[in-house]
């Protein structure tokens, strides 16, 4: 096979522009290969989750790659590595190694979660290798070529892989698998030499003990006055011990500061607390407890929020907002969803409208920070937290501002379905310009603080709706009203405190009195 492929991009779901990431999901050549990557499937304040996609690797006949990567248009832009044939001046037949490939331009290493096929079997074409994960997806790896495994070199759950490093040797005949037993690759990439020309006979003893000159024997120098060394004597040591007293707490009355029964009686009696048998740490070991590996993406996710945390300067600021009207217009909207056959309007849904409008009336709150300028957004994309058994997801509501309720109720309840089924599309999760966190309505939570998703540069936290007694229109009177706590978090490096107050005062004012969505 030529190692020159003519690419030409195949439509599925054509590409996904993930900012700084820019990720085709399939390519095609004209013989028929296939690349497909799907990657990076979300990142909020709390969490980020990854689909398990496949790629193909091409095989090149040819020692080094640089000359054919430059004939594959894309293939370096997107890091993603090749098979490459190796002649060995050895005793090793012609082979192929499969390296960790870069799949993204972040991508500095990855990890083996599992091999599908053992050393020795065969492999066809299309059948799948192992399953790579990476920061951002877990990947399928698929032969291109028939052929036999050879050799594992970084076997399941092998971590931190440096990118280009190798992990696999393939062979075209199953006769030459026993030939790469004893293969290894140096940090070098160069094959190493096989055991048996790694050993070499051990020199003669009695000619190396004739060559090797003699050296005078020395005993080492023991201070005996050593820090390192508690002087006692056998009764103190026998008494400090039964009291479980440390002796490096005492200090000795003796010759040469050893210490003696009278100094441990004498730290006894000033009621000195005894040393506790055993440390914090034993007790640690000594509890019933199961130790649940981190994956990468959960390694990367938590990097990113204590980074969010260390880097960026949080404030919050908490409004408590009146709903009966809202509660009375959503009751209306739903007779008539009802009767129309549509998806029933939720709180949620009336706050992303507030926040999007608000948005737009205070927009230095729809921006992110870079260190020369500050980015402010002309598009509306909010981001709503949706929790899933693989971790909390944020499918992003496109110009939400745009929108009228029942849109967005049916925008947000079909990708929150296709997000529980790990089914989201990169476009469907990325581009969001501000997140809405809801821990009321699911979990009754009254009030929490979020952490930003940078490059964001604000959350709402939105706790639960809740009857309060408020003072009536006269004096002596009381009526009751539902009331919700909302609690924004600001970046104050592009949010002021009193920018930060605007848009809770407007958001406010939407949420107070919905029917101002028309205007």
């Amino acid at each position: 096979m030529s190692s020159r492929l003519a690419w030409s991009v195949a439509s599925r779901t054509g590409t996904a522009s993930l900012g700084s990431r820019v990720v085709r999901e399939r390519w095609k050549n004209l013989s028929g290969a296939v690349w497909r990557v799907q990657v990076d499937n979300s990142f909020d304040s709390h969490a980020r989750h990854s689909n398990t996609s496949r790629f193909v690797f091409p095989r090149h006949n040819s020692v080094g790659n640089a000359a054919d990567s430059r004939m594959l248009p894309g293939i370096n832009q997107y890091g993603v590595s090749s098979l490459a044939r190796f002649y060995s001046s050895g005793d090793l037949p012609p082979h192929q190694r499969l390296t960790m490939p870069s799949l993204s331009p972040t991508m500095t290493q990855g990890n083996i979660a599992r091999w599908c096929k053992k050393e020795g079997d065969q492999v066809s074409t299309g059948d799948v290798l192992c399953e790579i994960e990476t920061d951002k997806a877990t990947l399928e790896m698929e032969a291109m070529e028939e052929g036999y495994l050879a050799k594992i070199l970084c076997g399941d759950g092998s971590k931190d892989i440096p990118v280009g490093q190798a992990i696999a040797v393939m062979v075209d005949a199953q006769g030459d698998v026993t030939k790469f037993s004893d293969y290894e690759v140096s940090s070098s990439g160069s094959p190493k030499a096989s055991v048996k020309e790694q050993e070499q006979p051990p020199p003669n003893e009695s000619t190396s003990a004739q060559l090797a000159p003699k050296q005078p024997l020395s005993k080492p120098n023991v201070d005996p006055l050593s820090e390192d060394r508690i002087f006692a004597s056998p009764i103190a040591r026998k008494l400090a011990e039964e009291n479980q007293v440390l002796l490096s707490r005492l200090k000795g009355t003796g010759p040469n500061g050893r210490i003696l029964k009278a100094d441990v009686e004498e730290y006894l009696a000033a009621g000195a607390v005894p040393a506790k048998g055993k440390s914090s740490a034993d007790l640690l070991e000594a509890l019933d407890y199961i130790d649940i590996p981190n994956s990468q993406i959960r390694r990367v996710t938590a990097q990113r929020l204590l980074l969010s945390k260390q880097t960026i300067p949080h404030y919050y600021l908490t409004v408590d907002i009146c709903v009966d009207q809202l509660l009375f217009l959503r009751t209306k909207l739903n007779q008539i969803q009802e009767a129309s056959g549509g998806k029933k309007i939720s709180i949620n849904d009336f706050i992303i409208k507030a926040a999007a409008l608000a948005l737009r009336k205070v927009p230095q709150c729809n921006s992110s920070w870079t260190d020369d300028f500050i980015r402010q957004y002309k598009n509306v994309n909010i981001g709503v937290a949706v929790q899933t058994d693989f971790g909390l997801l944020v499918p992003v509501v496109k110009d939400a501002d745009h929108k009228g309720l029942a849109t967005i109720a049916e925008d947000v309840k079909t990708m929150a379905e296709k997000a529980r089924q790990n089914n989201l599309k990169p476009s469907e999760y990325q581009g969001g310009t501000f997140t809405v966190s809801n821990l009321g309505g699911p979990f009754g939570i009254k009030q929490f603080c979020a952490i930003i998703n940078p490059p964001q540069v604000c959350i709402l936290a939105v706790g639960t709706a809740e009857k309060r007694v408020i003072p009536g229109d006269h004096e002596g009177v009381f009526a009751a009203g539902s009331f919700l706590s909302s609690t924004l978090s600001c970046d104050h490096r592009v949010v002021d405190g009193a920018i930060g107050a605007q848009w809770l005062r407007a958001f406010k004012a939407y949420m107070e009195d919905p029917v101002t969505f028309l205007l």
